[in-house]
């Protein structure tokens, strides 16, 4: 699947079980091969190797309470103080982006309250800072490097 984001080398295993997996360095297992999975690993190896997130602080499939529902974000990254600073959602490359994605981040942004969400379906790729203050938020033109977080 060829995605708007650099190409990395991900390791890939076909199984009688579960057809072709992908191994996620950040759950240290292999998963379903999904076109959503690919974004998750495509998106996270750029934010490594291209915008200096620390892996060790990048947290896939976390599960949270909203308004009393189990649900589960796909990625946080973390500050190194383990306060989340970015919560990601991602989609298939077919998905489209729009206002029930960041309606469905946002959501799960109500209980961890990170400065930053960004969204992607590895064709389009979003992020936003958010102004708890004046309850708004506002986009940004590039995905911040971990450092200006």
């Amino acid at each position: 699947m060829q995605l708007n984001l650099p190409s990395y080398e991900l390791k890939l295993r076909e199984t009688s079980m579960h057809g072709k997996e992908i191994y996620d360095e950040f759950r240290k297992k292999y998963v379903r091969l999904t076109p959503e999975e690919w974004v998750r690993q495509q998106f996270l190896h750029y934010l490594i190797k291209e915008k200096h997130y620390p892996a060790s602080l990048i947290g896939v499939e976390k599960g949270l309470l909203v308004n009393g529902m189990p649900k589960r974000f796909d990625a946080v990254v973390f500050q190194n103080n383990a306060r989340p600073a970015v919560l990601i959602e991602f989609k298939a490359p077919g998905i489209s982006i729009d206002q029930a994605v960041f309606d469905q981040i946002a959501s799960y942004n109500l209980t961890l309250h990170a400065a930053y969400l960004m969204v992607s379906n590895g064709l389009s790729s979003y992020c936003c800072k958010m102004n708890y203050k004046g309850r708004s938020y506002n986009f940004l033109s590039n995905i911040p490097d971990f450092n200006s977080l």
